[in-house]
């Protein structure tokens, strides 16, 4: 048997523990990352588990409101074509992140909460008035027949007009301990973001567009389609709750800025439900979009990439709550990730 040279046995006694010892490494670097993603996955669990909690609390006090904010009376039939509609459910999304905001700043719930219910009725509005015939012509919303279904085209015309003037109606008389100044300004930006500058007009776009083909819409009015339509009422949540909750003019920008990208992220993660989730788990009718020749970001960019999009823009909108207290700021960040993950 012929001896090791020099050279052999010089190797072995350098190189072996270079090859066990980054060997070592490697699984040190593994373990690391598994502990890295066990505390990341077990944060995320909990920050899940305290928002739900959060949002358990407030929608129950949101039910509470909007069962008073619009009570039975004479002529009852409009009226109970207005609760059915208003109090039917949902995500109740407008008024929390208008109470979330306006905590965030300092202020009270209660502050806020008759701008919240006031934000509900124009959105149930907006249901009500999207879903008639001459619309969308929709049979379900939220799992239930729609309006105009049970009561009929003309009461539900009226009970949508009798929910937008309401609303106005509310913010003016229930609103204590906010000075006037500051009232009115929430009540001229809510207006505005209910008219032609706002919902209204994005609904106009909308239509105009319906039919032409993707290959006809651009990237362009479609955003400002949803920015208006769906954008512009998320967008004031926001801003009326900080206002009300006496933020200052850089803490509304910034909520303003973060409002803006959730609320195309909302519309964009809907057009991509609209073409991957069942009428039973939306509660609506799926596949409409694409049955009347509508516009999507599916439709325009692809599916993956319309994810990307609503990824990017929900990290954009996380960005601008830096600065914000850490503990307070985590109902909007919570609302945000919702946005991101819901399925309906």
């Amino acid at each position: 048997m012929m001896a090791s040279s020099p050279a052999v046995t010089r190797c072995r006694a350098t190189c072996a523990p270079v090859h066990r010892s980054r060997g070592s490494m490697r699984a040190k670097t593994t373990a690391r990352r598994a502990i890295q993603a066990a505390s990341t996955e077990a944060a995320q669990a909990t920050a899940e588990k305290e928002f739900n909690a959060y949002i358990a609390r407030v929608n129950a006090a949101i039910e509470q409101a909007l069962d008073k904010s619009v009570p039975m009376m004479y002529p009852e039939r409009l009226h109970e074509s207005m609760r059915y509609s208003l109090l039917a459910g949902g995500k109740r999304i407008r008024p929390a992140l208008c109470l979330a905001a306006c905590e965030l700043v300092g202020g009270e719930m209660e502050t806020a909460m008759p701008t919240a219910c006031a934000l509900e009725m124009i959105h149930t509005m907006s249901l009500i008035h999207d879903d008639l015939p001459s619309m969308d012509n929709d049979d379900f919303r939220r799992g239930k027949p729609t309006n105009h279904k049970v009561y009929g085209e003309e009461m539900a015309i009226l009970a949508g007009d009798a929910l937008l003037s309401h609303a106005f109606e509310y913010i003016g008389r229930e609103t204590k301990g906010v000075s006037a100044d500051k009232v009115v300004r929430v009540i001229v930006d809510v207006a505005k973001c209910v008219g032609s500058e706002g919902l209204v007009g994005g609904q106009v776009v909308d239509i105009d567009s319906e039919g032409a083909g993707p290959e006809n819409v651009t990237i362009e009015t479609l955003q400002y389609i949803h920015a208006h339509k769906t954008g512009a009422l998320l967008e004031v949540s926001v801003t009326a709750g900080a206002i009300l909750g006496g933020a200052s003019e850089e803490q509304i920008g910034k909520l303003e800025r973060y409002a803006q990208s959730i609320g195309l992220a909302f519309q964009v993660v809907d057009d991509i439900l609209d073409c991957t989730q069942s009428s039973e788990q939306l509660g609506k009718t799926a596949g409409k979009d694409e049955a009347v020749g509508k516009a999507t970001y599916p439709s325009l960019v692809g599916l993956e990439e319309s994810r990307r999009i609503a990824a990017d823009l929900i990290a954009k909108a996380k960005g601008e709550l830096a600065g914000f207290d850490a503990e307070k700021v985590k109902p909007l960040i919570g609302l945000a990730d919702y946005i991101a993950n819901r399925e309906n």
